[in-house]
């Protein structure tokens, strides 16, 4: 039984390892961009769901803006944290530049280009109703001419425009300059004789880059939505099949790469119904809509969003609300990926290099865990101990299971040996090291993030394969240090595991590799202790 869940915990292992290996992730498009936005035909987008209407409120008399002008004008918005290019064709997103943050590392990165669209039917966060006359290229007037937002300076862009059907439509984004958040608010001001009904429907055409290639940022890539309590996430593949629609308590809508995303988060309910579909193999198609508004003549209602785009950090995303930290999967092991997220940015902030955090935390963890592994090598020394006693039983009894049976648990009560003793500590050491893992493969703060000497980021491989290798030496050494009560064969076998757990760790990310090689050197400095002090 030892044996056989030894073997089934390390096969468990080698195989999440396996599965990253034999299908790696996809590099990045040449521009670096989580998801081009854009927009499509208001023809393809769905009918808006009907829901409660936000409260109508009676305003002033309604002012008609200005005619727009004729030819697209742009706007520029910069902030410390992101550049922004607004248009006046659709009161747009047109461009959109993270500051912090560069495509590769070194003095010739450039920052990351979340939005970079030239034509003017793939803008971003355009508004379309088919039931207000509101067409997603209207051109738009403006009100207030490029923003310099620093020191957490605040500052608005109001885009308006008007309808065939004399429906006043206004845009107004709100910016700060600290902050990767943006405020929407759209309002429908009713300058007509009659009663104006319909859903907003706000647009984004996200262009989905070939995956085949391999890569960093892509290996998580694509839609999720906060629906229903619980986070859905869509394979593009399949909306290539069907349309996928949620309209059960939608929080927020977003569509990220590894470590970067955008997203659509509702205020106040603003959020219908999300509907992703894919118009072509290039591109996806997400479709925010709100509930319905019913707005009189000489009133006015309005719709809110907050608007997110920039980094999957797990304390910036918290500060936003509305569970988007979710956003980022953990998997299982969340529980205990969040916190070692937050204890690995606290190191940091002492140390001055997430390589030494990393190590601190595997040394950390591996004195939590001592009292166990202890148990567990002298369990297993103790195995070893009575195993010549067992095999002559198993040749005594071998024609009489259960007498055999009975004569091994006598052994094992005689000498007080638990044939699970050293295994059962082992299997509550996995959840913290999938935990780890987790923590480690989707932190941004490793992106770029520096080590010592030729390790010049963390979430790259090791370019000369240094770690890597140690790192199997080292687990070459612990195999053959650590008690067994297997079979020549079975032995053997099991010294393969080293080879096979170096080829995989050759792309890893370094910052993985440093943590697998520094846990190794400890058990065997544990494993050399524990042979001192458990006596034969």
């Amino acid at each position: 039984m030892e044996k056989r869940l030894i073997v089934a915990i390390l096969l468990s292992i080698g195989v999440l390892y396996a599965y990253t290996f034999v299908f790696p992730p996809a590099k990045p498009a040449p521009t670096g961009n989580v998801a081009k936005q854009g927009t499509v035909s208001s023809a393809t987008v769905a009918t808006a769901a009907t829901a409660a209407a936000p409260q109508a409120a009676p305003t002033a008399p309604i002012a008609v803006p200005s005619q727009p002008a004729s030819t697209a004008r742009d706007i520029t918005v910069d902030t410390d944290l992101y550049s922004a290019v607004f248009s006046t064709q659709g009161a747009g997103l047109k461009k959109f530049v993270l500051k912090k943050y560069k495509d590769v590392a070194g003095a010739k990165g450039k920052g990351i280009v979340l939005v970079d669209e030239i034509a003017a039917n793939r803008f971003s966060l355009l508004s379309d109703s088919r039931e207000l006359g509101l067409n997603p290229n209207s051109m738009y007037a403006v009100a207030g001419n490029d923003l310099q937002l620093t020191n957490g300076n605040k500052g608005t862009l109001e885009f308006s425009t008007t309808t065939p059907q004399g429906v006043v439509f206004k845009k107004t984004y709100t910016f700060s300059g600290d902050s990767y958040r943006i405020d929407l608010v759209e309002q429908v001001q009713n300058a007509g004789a009659a009663q104006v009904s319909g859903a907003l429907h706000l647009l984004q055409n996200a262009r989905v880059v070939d995956q085949k290639a391999g890569g960093g940022r892509y290996e998580v890539y694509g839609p999720s939505t906060l629906t229903d309590n619980a986070v859905k996430s869509e394979k593009l593949d399949n909306l290539l099949k069907a349309p996928v629609q949620f309209d059960k308590g939608v929080l927020w809508s977003a569509f990220a790469d590894k470590y970067f995303m955008d997203s659509v988060i509702a205020e106040k309910g603003s959020i219908a119904q999300v509907r992703l579909s894919r118009p072509g193999s290039d591109s996806m198609l997400r479709d925010i809509v709100s509930p319905a508004v019913s707005v009189a003549p000489g009133q006015s209602a309005s719709v809110s969003y907050a608007l997110y785009y920039g980094p999957k950090d797990l304390d910036i995303l918290k500060a936003q609300g509305s569970r988007l930290e979710e956003v980022i999967d953990y998997g299982w092991f969340a529980a205990i990926a969040k916190p070692l997220v937050v204890f690995l940015k606290f190191l940091y902030k002492y140390t001055g290099n997430y390589g030494i955090a990393i190590i601190i935390i595997t040394c950390i963890l591996k004195a939590l865990f001592f009292p166990l592994t202890h148990k567990s090598y002298k369990s297993m020394k103790d195995m070893q101990k009575i195993q010549p006693k067992m095999n002559e039983l198993k040749e005594k009894h071998k024609n009489d299971r259960d007498a055999m049976n009975r004569a091994v648990m006598e052994l094992y009560k005689t000498h007080k040996v638990n044939p699970l003793g050293g295994c059962l500590p082992m299997v509550v050491q996995i959840p913290v090291f999938f935990g780890l893992y987790r923590a480690l493969m989707y932190s941004i703060e490793l992106r770029h993030a520096p080590f010592y000497l030729w390790i010049t980021d963390l979430s790259a491989k090791d370019p000369y394969y240094v770690t890597p290798l140690i790192m199997g030496a080292t687990m070459f050494i612990q195999q053959k240090m650590t008690p067994t009560n297997m079979d020549p064969v079975q032995a053997k076998m099991m010294l393969m595991l080293p080879v096979v757990f170096t080829f995989m760790f050759l792309n890893f990310p370094s910052g993985l590799v440093i943590y697998w090689l520094v846990n190794n050197v400890l058990t065997i400095a544990q494993q050399m202790y524990i042979n001192k002090t458990v006596t034969d």
